[in-house]
């Protein structure tokens, strides 16, 4: 087929974050445009210069295109579906991932590579998703605070295009003095949990902080329900040792911990402190609620 026999008859706008990972994004452009051009899409790229750019783009353009796919990381991806929902945009959208770590890709399936990935849209069906509320804000995967729930907006960007996954390892070893424990009151339906925590993650995926994994089989991103992990405080040295095999092994029966669903919940703190919303910063309140849009997205894979 010629080119100029290409039925470009669909939209696509691209948001690509040039500088995620091993900045892949801006090497890799022509050739990801390529890619979709011969899968019939037009395609109008937006480059992000600073964080919120993703977006401001996806709010005040989205509604103009058949396909929103974001060109970069965990954060570049959850920023786009921060605009399409504040926006009340129903468009389907994509990811093409060029970050670190890339947790959401891996959870959905989407391949690594991002030629590859870019093939996977082209070729790919829609599947509904649930995004995840905190006080009026989205999240597509994650909302956790506590023990490497920060590593992800702490570690320097130049070692994470370096070193990867490997970077939050070696940074989460160096900040260990700074974990410490939060007192909660998770409250969901009639489920109420009380006590002293080093992590919480409120999930939608079976990845969690790019440290450990839910069990795949049992997690759908499209239920309505949050995947939710509390882990107490340990109080001994054994105990600490007997959560982390827990985690590893993925037996969240442990008494030390608390794992369960809900398509909601609110929690109580003593304080204000910091949540990670899809790695990203966020500042939360003394009292938080978190509530499950179920299938407001559509994604394309």
């Amino acid at each position: 087929m010629n080119e100029t026999d290409i039925p470009l008859d669909r939209h696509l706008m691209l948001i690509v974050n040039p500088v995620s990972g091993r900045r892949q994004s801006a090497r890799l452009l022509t050739e990801l445009v390529r890619i979709l051009m011969d899968g019939g899409y037009q395609v109008t790229t937006f480059i992000t210069a600073k964080r919120g750019d993703a977006t401001r783009f996806a709010a005040q353009y989205g509604a103009q295109f058949d396909r929103i796919v974001s060109v970069g990381g965990d954060g570049t991806f959850s920023e786009v579906v921060a605009g399409v929902v504040s926006a009340g945009l129903h468009v389907p959208v994509g990811m093409i991932p060029t970050g670190s770590t890339d947790d959401f890709a891996a959870c959905h399936g989407i391949a690594s590579d991002p030629l590859e990935a870019a093939r996977g849209l082209v070729a790919g069906t829609p599947r509904p998703l649930d995004v995840g509320m905190l006080d009026g804000r989205s999240f597509c995967y994650i909302a956790a605070f506590g023990a490497f729930s920060w590593l992800s907006y702490t570690t320097p960007q130049p070692l994470k295009n370096a070193l990867g996954h490997s970077a939050y390892i070696l940074d989460g070893i160096r900040e260990l003095p700074r974990i410490r424990a939060e007192h909660l009151r998770v409250t969901a339906g009639q489920r109420c949990i009380e006590g002293n925590f080093i992590f919480s993650a409120v999930c939608n995926t079976s990845s969690v902080a790019g440290t450990f994994s839910l069990p795949k089989d049992e997690v759908c991103t499209s239920d309505g329900l949050f995947e939710i992990l509390l882990i107490y405080e340990p109080v001994t040295l054994l105990e600490l040792q007997a959560e982390i095999t827990a985690l590893r092994t993925q037996k969240y029966d442990s008494p030390l911990i608390e794992f369960f669903r809900a398509p909601g919940l609110t929690v109580e703190t003593d304080g204000a402190m910091e949540w990670s919303l899809d790695g990203e910063k966020a500042d939360g309140g003394r009292l938080v609620r978190f509530e499950n849009l179920k299938r407001r997205l559509t994604l394309i894979c």
